[in-house]
């Protein structure tokens, strides 16, 4: 059976988006987002769920819950990227194919975000693109599964 769904996760004050250093990570809301990947999705044909939240334990449960439901997991975990190896052993866990996203170029930032726990583990990491992209990791995606599942 083909699995053709993707989750996309947004960790820590990404709910803020829009608002939140608009120089850095631009004037769309999370809303705006996701709107934005679901449309896609649909043009792809894929099933998209989106998830947000600030609490690690929270995203750890996620990543746990859609394990055999969900065939590629789209992940930003904002600041626990840096911090959480809940997060990396959870993924690792679930044996999801992901990619690690982010809006900003981490590596021209400050030091403490040049090093991230999940990109070791992740199918690729996607950096500095804007929003734009979760749209190229939700097109490889959808690929990748289509080429998975034929």
């Amino acid at each position: 059976m083909q699995n053709l769904s993707i989750l996309v996760i947004n960790g820590p004050n990404l709910n803020l988006l829009g608002t939140r250093e608009p120089d850095i990570y631009g004037h769309e809301t999370l809303a705006d987002l996701e709107s934005m990947l679901k449309k896609r999705a649909d043009e792809l044909g894929v099933n998209l769920e989106c998830f947000q939240s600030n609490h690690e334990g929270a995203i750890v449960d996620k990543i746990q819950e859609v394990r055999g439901k969900v065939g590629f997991i789209l992940l930003n975990a904002g600041a626990f990227t840096h911090t959480s190896v809940a997060i990396r052993d959870a993924l690792s866990g679930v044996e999801i194919p992901f990619y690690e996203i982010h809006i900003s170029n981490v590596h021209s930032r400050e030091e403490f975000r040049h090093h991230s726990y999940l990109s070791a583990i992740a199918k690729g990491v996607i950096v500095g693109f804007g929003l734009q992209g979760y749209i190229c990791a939700l097109d490889s995606a959808a690929q990748y599964l289509r080429s998975k599942n034929s």
